[in-house]
């Protein structure tokens, strides 16, 4: 009986960190260093003009998480502006979301809050650059 408690806490335990995980292991855009953390966002593309306030009822798509130097946010874009994202609900809501990270300094959209899952870089031309997101 002992050896099923043990299991049954482990799994708890696993899954508590999975579903309340604030960032994404190896996001080049996040630098900590002894002066504390920095952050980085993806730059706007000249092209993008219209915004979507997070408060508003115009985003039908998936949320981006996106690391800022307040933490994790969900915004209605990528590039983290201003209006744009609201505290993260990640662990409490189920939405369909996309994971902003950069590797080997390229910015990508995950599917999950891990690289290994299905990233696809943002700037590529379509369909190389479509996401492939995921309710969690």
């Amino acid at each position: 009986m002992k050896p099923l408690k043990i299991l049954v806490s482990a799994v708890a335990a696993v899954f508590a960190c999975a579903t309340h995980a604030q960032f994404v292991k190896g996001n080049e855009a996040v630098q900590v260093t002894p002066a504390g953390k920095k952050v980085e966002t993806p730059p706007v593309p000249a092209s993008v003009r219209k915004v979507c306030a997070a408060n508003a009822k115009c985003h039908a798509g998936s949320w981006h998480m996106v690391e800022t130097d307040g933490g994790l946010v969900e915004c209605t874009e990528p590039f983290a502006r201003q209006t744009t994202c609201r505290a993260s609900t990640y662990g409490s809501q189920k939405l369909s979301r996309l994971w902003i990270v950069k590797t080997a300094s390229t910015w990508r959209w995950c599917q999950y809050p891990d690289l290994g899952s299905k990233c696809k870089d943002m700037f590529a031309r379509p369909p190389a650059n479509l996401p492939i997101d995921a309710v969690q």
